[in-house]
């Protein structure tokens, strides 16, 4: 099978399954999701993107039942089913199912769980991408990861139309993250990276980064970076569980960036070899 999914404890091809109009997630985007990329029927950094998924659903008060260990079990259970390769692996839980009203369902109603699995393709390190800016105008709780991606998409379809792989999102002259990445970037030899507040979401992909840069030396910094700091960066970088960490080429067509290659090359032999390793496959050539 090369596709899979799941809604509540029913498992088949994701064009089989069915999900009740009442689910406010249709109504509402009243859920949160997290994603993570399997290799050799191993789901990567699973335990990392559980703990996000469920301080995610617990700032959104959603009452999921499962236990981490229970999560965990399924999505490994269903990243076995499938056939070898890399694959998707997207989860997400709803606040249950009901008649359409903003407050809350009755007390005791279940939370709904949905996973998808399907072939993808990671972007290799080696690959540089182009950017544009655009003003970020979504919500305040980026640091929850909800279903509600209208304004996400209408940016990424933005970027198709420029033929850009990304944008840059900022609030005024601050810089947060993109429309599915984090932003960092390499300045004077430290690894630089907005701060994980309310306004971006705090990456797995950015973590590892950050853990890798201690372990090597590289310095780490949390603080504000502007659109000129951006522009004015030795290397710009963007992260995200599909690619892991990709140099920058161009941002609305200026060059940035091809300062410091060996720097970053460093960083991505290290993080393909903790993915080849933990995968135990060869998804990436270090």
């Amino acid at each position: 099978m090369k596709s899979l999914g799941y809604y509540n404890g029913k498992i088949g091809a994701p064009e089989e399954l069915t999900v009740p109009f009442t689910d406010r997630g249709l109504y509402f985007g009243d859920g949160v999701y997290d994603a993570t990329t399997s290799a050799n029927h191993i789901p990567f950094a699973i335990d990392d993107h559980i703990d996000r998924f469920f301080r995610s659903f617990q700032a959104a008060r959603i009452p999921f039942a499962m236990s981490k260990q229970e999560l965990r079990q399924l999505l490994c259970d269903l990243c076995a089913k499938v056939e070898d390769g890399c694959y998707l692996l997207y989860w997400h839980t709803t606040r249950g199912s009901g008649e359409r009203s903003h407050a809350f369902p009755p007390a005791g109603t279940p939370a709904n769980l949905l996973v998808y699995l399907t072939p993808c393709e990671m972007t290799p390190p080696e690959k540089v991408l182009t950017l544009m800016t655009a003003p970020d105008i979504r919500h305040h709780m980026l640091n929850v990861k909800t279903l509600n991606l209208l304004p996400n998409v209408l940016t990424a379809q933005q970027a198709v139309e420029q033929g850009v792989d990304e944008a840059v999102y900022h609030r005024g002259d601050y810089v947060t993250e993109g429309f599915h990445s984090n932003i960092m970037m390499i300045k004077d030899g430290a690894l630089c990276t907005p701060p994980a507040d309310n306004l971006i979401l705090p990456g797995i992909t950015r973590k590892h980064l950050m853990e890798l840069a201690h372990k090597m030396d590289i310095p780490v910094k949390e603080a504000p970076i502007t659109l000129t700091e951006l522009f004015d960066a030795d290397e710009v970088l963007v992260t995200n569980s599909g690619a892991l960490c990709n140099r920058v080429s161009h941002i609305d067509g200026k060059p940035v960036g091809d300062k410091a290659q060996d720097l970053v090359k460093r960083l991505q032999d290290a993080y393909a070899a903790w993915f080849n390793e933990e995968t135990h496959s060869q998804t990436f050539s270090c």
